[in-house]
């Protein structure tokens, strides 16, 4: 009986504990003042928020490299002890503080710049780990700007064979409080109850929950570090699944699923009318969203596609098959010049099989915009072309059965959600020509089943990159006045609109990977300078965002017309723009972009029967990260092969411009080195839901809790919608 009461009495600790995640980081030791306002800043709100704050390095004392024994020119740990402080001051405004530490074996000297307060921290006699890159000069071993943690105070020797965590901090926390912090999270609630069932720990061969946490923070080895971080990193993966499979029911829950006709006269008229035979990989696309949309389930497919793979062929056998149910079709693109130029490609083969279509955008002029209103509410109207402005009040479907959104990513969750909802019941299919990793599809979009395109119909006449410093500039105007000589057309693209933009808006490259140019290029002005040199006596136009629709559509008709030599714009060619006329690029500031995005807008050029060259102009050096990265470009014309290497270089949060909406954020799975993790997490998660849909199981109750508690935020807009 004892012993019943000892199991009941711990599993109530554990409950407890378990309860205290929630609690406010304030409640845990140490946490008061500038401690606390740290910890806000770094978004460590709860416990659990500071539980789950991972180490973003280790230093492993037992493996420390000793002062003499240490090459110059390598990364490496050394532990000795502080001999001298100095603090110079070779000139005003600049500070240098000079640390000599000392082993056994030699002398190295750690030099600190701007951070006078060194001085003051450190003292003579204390023991102090260095880890950096070791450099010779005067004499000694030196490392500059080194990471430095004090390890014993005073004279003091102390053993260093464990591996110390290096947390990331903010302004009034060092990173030895927030290890202290840290360790009393760990003692006061680390013991917590395991939210995942134990024979999916045992078939996944996991670590539980507690030791996972104590390890992660203070490893008894690097691969028990890893082993910790790999569990966490399949928590926040499968709770992500579950979340948005949740999302998924509550957007379908008491909907009535359409059974479109897929076989009628409708769509087998179009097949015969478009101006090409299908791919196999069309003719596969094809038949994974009819099967979907004859399923009797409500579709939720993305359908991906690098640049050329003729996605639009395929998603018009799909409104044929909604003009065969009698229902209405919805098409949304990201501008008014793509949604334009859907209409205008896609159009003229509705119009040859008998569908009514139209387009609206913000520019549609109000009696026009009423009209068609009037027939999309009445049920006339089968297919609608459009922005956001299919969004508006005045946009009432009679039966609105299939939504096509064309680059999702750059729609919000409610803008996806406000058009569901004018049919709630309708299938949607997405597409995107920005070639996402398997990985990031998987886990980003658990929700929804994916077709992909790899291959062109036609393969064009191909496109030449070239990645060229700013001095040698003029072979990229020397290409674009040939071209323009024989009576082609060029692009011209800047990372700024205008002069005073800051920036914050450009893709999230790699800090390592920036070259430092002294300022970035703005259209505005580079449009200016170049009607007076190099390209002067050509005609020239602008497009950017900030254009209004009317002034945007007025310049793209003019540049399909010819009536436009060099368009000079920013991202916002990016997508969809189709002149075939187009045989010369050049994008400066190239380094500022994502290598998807750089892939997007290469695509712009060789789209005809002319080859294409691309030049992208870059500051850095030869050999440097920043380079390596564009010669990527240079090397393949693979998107996908590109975006895996996308995903490489920047994780998940920014890759490839897809700027995630509705709270989702992985800040432990790394999808590269865990895509096996990515795959066991999106079957599990549909394993889970197609036994237990609400998640009210026994087993899966501490899961469904952990849903709402790291990912609440992205369905809650469908509840209160």
């Amino acid at each position: 009986m004892n012993n019943v009461t000892a199991v009941a009495s711990e599993a109530s600790t554990r409950v407890l504990r378990t309860c205290s995640l929630a609690d406010d980081a304030s409640s845990l030791r140490y946490v008061t003042g500038k401690r606390r306002a740290a910890l806000d800043r770094l978004g460590l709100k709860r416990v659990r928020d500071v539980l789950l704050h991972l180490p973003h390095r280790y230093l492993d004392f037992s493996n420390v490299t000793y002062i003499g024994y240490a090459e110059v020119g390598s990364d490496v740990t050394v532990v000795g002890t502080v001999d001298k402080i100095k603090l110079k001051r070779p000139r005003p405004r600049m500070q240098i503080v000079e640390v000599s530490v000392v082993d056994q074996t030699g002398v190295l000297v750690a030099t600190f710049f701007q951070q006078p307060w060194i001085a003051d921290q450190l003292k003579q006699g204390d023991v102090v780990a260095l880890s950096g890159k070791v450099t010779f000069s005067y004499g000694f071993r030196q490392m500059k700007a080194p990471f430095h943690e004090v390890v014993a105070q005073g004279e003091g020797s102390g053993s260093y064979s464990r591996i110390l965590p290096v947390h990331p901090v903010s302004e009034g926390l060092s990173a030895s409080w927030m290890r202290r912090i840290v360790a009393c999270a760990i003692a006061d609630a680390g013991d917590v109850c395991d939210p995942l069932p134990s024979l999916l720990v045992a078939q996944r061969e996991l670590m539980t929950l507690s030791r996972a946490l104590r390890e992660v923070h203070f490893p008894t080895s690097l691969e028990a570090a890893e082993k910790a971080r790999r569990r966490l990193a399949y928590d926040e993966l499968l709770t992500l699944q579950l979340a948005l499979l949740t999302r998924q029911r509550l957007e379908l829950k008491g909907v009535r699923p359409f059974r479109h006709v897929v076989d009628g006269p409708t769509t087998e008229a179009l097949v015969q009318a478009l101006p090409f035979a299908l791919t196999d990989e069309q003719e596969a696309a094809v038949g994974e969203i009819l099967g979907d949309m004859a399923s009797g389930h409500v579709m939720n497919r993305l359908l991906l596609g690098d640049v050329g793979t003729g996605k639009t062929a395929v998603a018009m056998v799909a409104l044929a098959a909604v003009a065969d149910t009698r229902t209405q079709a919805a098409v949304m693109a990201p501008t008014s010049v793509l949604a334009r130029q859907y209409a205008e490609k896609l159009g003229p083969v509705l119009d040859a099989v008998g569908i009514r279509w139209a387009l609206v955008t913000g520019a549609t002029p109000s009696e026009e915009r009423a009209s068609i209103a009037a027939d999309v509410a009445d049920g006339t109207m089968t297919v609608v072309f459009g922005t956001t402005a299919l969004l508006s009040d005045d946009m009432e479907f009679a039966k609105l059965s299939l939504v096509v959104i064309d680059e999702q990513h750059r729609f919000g969750v409610n803008q996806r959600l406000a058009l569901r909802q004018k049919g709630a019941a309708a299938d949607l299919l997405t597409m995107t020509a920005t070639p996402i990793p398997r990985t990031l599809a998987l886990s980003l979009y658990g929700d929804i089943s994916c077709s992909r395109i790899t291959k062109r119909p036609r393969p064009g006449a191909g496109i030449t990159t070239k990645v060229i410093p700013p001095e040698s500039v003029d072979l990229a105007y020397g290409a674009i006045r040939d071209a323009v000589a024989e009576g082609r057309q060029a692009y011209v693209i800047c990372p700024l609109v205008d002069e005073r933009d800051d920036g914050k808006d450009l893709d999230d490259v790699p800090e390592r990977s920036l070259s430092k140019a002294k300022r970035l290029h703005a259209a505005t002005s580079t449009l200016a300078e170049l009607e007076r040199s190099p390209l002067a006596g050509m005609r020239l136009a602008l497009l950017t965002g900030r254009m209004s629709a009317e002034q945007k559509d007025a310049v793209m008709d003019a540049y399909r017309r010819r009536e436009v030599d060099v368009l000079v714009a920013t991202t916002v060619v990016e997508v969809g723009v189709d002149v075939p006329n187009a045989t010369a690029m050049l994008v400066f500031d190239a380094d500022r972009f994502g290598l998807a995005t750089l892939h997007q807008l290469r695509g712009r050029v060789g789209r005809g029967e002319i080859p294409g060259t691309v030049y992208l102009c870059c500051a850095a050096k030869r050999n440097s990260p920043a380079r390596e990265r564009l010669s990527a470009l240079e090397a393949t014309s693979d998107g996908f092969e590109l975006a895996e290497l996308d995903l490489k270089l920047r994780r998940e949060g920014e890759v490839l411009g897809y700027r995630q909406h509705g709270g989702i954020s992985l800040s432990i799975c790394d999808l590269d080195s865990d895509a096996d993790l990515v795959k066991y997490a999106h079957g599990d998660a549909r394993s889970m839901v197609e036994g237990d849909p609400d998640l009210t199981d026994e087993m899966h109750v501490s899961l469904a809790i952990e849903c709402r508690e790291r990912f609440g935020a992205y369905f809650e807009e469908v509840e209160r919608a």
